[in-house]
C-alpha cells in the first residue's frame, strides 16, 4: 500500500482517514482564530478515496534538507489537497527547493484559481515556477473547473484534468443520485452561512449581505433550520463560547457597519443565538447534513457535503470560485448578483438535479482516471464511461 505525504494539510488525522481540527478537544485554544473547516472536508475526502499505509505532512517552511532526503526514501508521492492555491498572494515558503530536493510526484488534487472582480488574475513568478514544477512531476494536474484549467494553460501548463473536488466523491458510490422529495414534505433545512466576504471577489457587498440575511429569514419562516458555520470567529463563539464570549461576539457583529446595516438585525441575532452550528470535526458535519432534507446557501463545501450524501443542495454563487464549481457539476445555483429574486420553487425541479447527476457521474469518471494515470492507489471504481488515455487538454 502507498505511503503518502500531504502538502499543506488542514487538520489532524485520526482513525486512519478521518480529520478534525488541531487540538479540537480544547476549543478555547482556537476560538479567536478563523480557520475554514471546509478545508478539512477536502483533506478528509481525499484520504477516503485512497488506499495507503501511512500518511504524514511534507514540511515546506524551512525544513532541514536531510529530513527531506529521509522522506524521499520513506514515501511514494505527495498530495496537494484541493484549495484556492492558484492565486497571486500565495506564499509558497520553501516549496521550490523542497520539491526539487524531494523528487517525488506531487498530485494536485482538485486545486483552483479565483478571478478578481476587476482585472485579470496575475500569478507571481514564484507561483508560476511552483505550478510548472508540480505539472512536470505528474501525468496531469487535477483542477476543479474550466477557469482554473485556463489559468494554468495561460502559463504553459497543458496536462490538466478537470476533476472537481474530492468532497463530492467521499462516499465513493458511483450510483449516488439526488432524488427530490415533494417540497411540502421538507421540514429540516440547513443554511450554510458565510458572513465574511472580500470585495476583491464579490462585486456588491450590500447585495451579498442583504440577500444572505433575507435567505436565512425566509428559510426560518418556512422550515426548521440549522445555520451551518464553518469557522468565522463570532459564529464559532455563538456555539462554543462562554456567556461572556457570546456577548462579545454579538457586540462585534453590531459594531461592524456593513454587518449591522445589511445583515445582522434582531431576527438574525435570535437565530444566531438559537440555531447556529459549528464543529471542528468533519464527521460531525456529515452526520448533520444527513439529518436534513435540503442544504442551501453560501458555503461551497458545506453545500457539497450535503450533495455527497445524497441531500439536495442549491448554491448561491457570488464569485468565480463558486460559479466555476457549480458549472463543473451543473449544480442548481442562484446568482447573487443576477438581479432576480430567489424562489425555492424555481429550483425544486428534478430535471435540474438530473443535470447535476449526469455531471457528477462524468466527473467521478474523470477523478478515477486522474488518480489512476498518476499512479495513486485508490478505491474508486470504473464507471463504464469511455476513458481517455491522457489528461484532458485545454485549448
Amino acid at each position: 500500500m502507498a505511503r503518502v505525504l500531504v502538502m499543506i494539510p488542514a487538520g489532524e488525522v485520526y482513525d486512519h482517514d478521518n480529520v478534525r481540527w488541531y487540538k479540537h478537544s480544547d476549543i478555547q485554544r482556537s476560538i479567536d482564530h478563523y480557520h475554514n473547516i471546509g478545508d478539512a472536508f477536502v483533506f478528509e475526502s481525499s484520504l477516503k478515496l485512497m488506499n495507503y499505509e501511512k500518511v504524514a505532512e511534507l514540511p515546506i517552511a524551512g525544513p532541514p534538507m536531510e529530513k527531506i532526503d529521509q522522506l524521499r526514501e520513506e514515501y511514494d508521492y505527495v498530495i496537494l489537497r484541493g484549495s484556492n492555491y492558484i492565486n497571486r498572494e500565495m506564499n509558497w515558503r520553501d516549496t521550490i527547493p523542497v520539491l526539487k530536493r524531494l523528487g517525488l510526484p506531487v498530485i494536485a488534487f482538485g486545486v483552483g484559481a479565483q478571478a478578481p472582480v476587476k482585472g485579470q488574475l496575475e500569478l507571481s513568478e514564484e507561483s508560476k515556477a511552483v505550478w510548472r514544477l508540480i505539472a512536470d512531476s505528474t501525468t496531469s494536474v487535477g483542477v476543479r473547473g474550466a477557469y482554473s484549467a485556463q489559468v494554468l494553460n495561460d502559463i504553459g501548463i497543458k496536462n490538466v484534468r478537470v476533476i472537481g473536488c474530492p468532497t463530492a466523491f467521499r462516499r465513493n458510490n458511483q450510483h449516488l443520485r439526488i432524488k427530490l422529495p415533494a417540497l411540502d414534505t421538507v421540514k429540516k433545512v440547513g443554511v450554510t452561512v458565510r458572513r465574511e466576504v472580500s470585495p476583491t471577489y464579490a462585486q456588491d457587498i450590500q447585495r451579498y449581505l442583504t440577500l444572505h440575511r433575507d435567505l436565512i429569514k425566509e428559510m426560518a419562516n418556512r422550515f426548521d433550520i440549522t445555520l451551518m458555520a464553518q469557522g468565522e470567529v463570532e459564529e464559532k463563539k455563538m456555539v462554543f463560547g462562554t456567556g461572556e464570549q457570546k456577548e462579545d461576539a454579538i457586540a462585534a457583529l453590531k459594531a461592524n457597519r456593513w454587518v449591522s446595516d445589511w445583515y445582522f438585525d434582531d431576527a438574525i441575532e435570535k437565530l444566531y443565538r438559537e440555531r447556529m452550528y459549528y464543529s471542528d470535526v468533519v464527521a460531525d458535519y456529515e452526520t448533520l447534513v444527513r439529518a436534513h432534507q435540503l442544504v442551501l446557501g453560501y458555503r461551497l463545501h458545506g453545500n457539497l457535503m450535503a450533495l455527497a450524501n445524497g441531500v439536495p443542495s442549491i448554491y448561491f454563487t457570488y464569485d468565480s470560485r463558486t460559479a466555476e464549481f457549480a458549472e463543473t457539476y451543473k449544480i442548481p445555483s442562484y446568482d447573487v448578483f443576477g438581479g432576480k429574486p430567489f424562489r425555492l420553487e424555481d429550483y425544486w425541479d428534478q430535471s435540474l438535479f438530473d443535470q447535476y447527476n449526469r455531471a457528477w457521474f462524468e466527473t467521478y469518471g474523470e477523478m478515477n482516471i486522474f488518480l489512476t494515470e498518476n499512479g495513486v492507489d485508490h478505491k474508486m471504481t470504473e464507471t463504464g464511461r469511455r476513458a481517455s488515455d491522457s489528461a484532458r487538454r485545454v485549448a
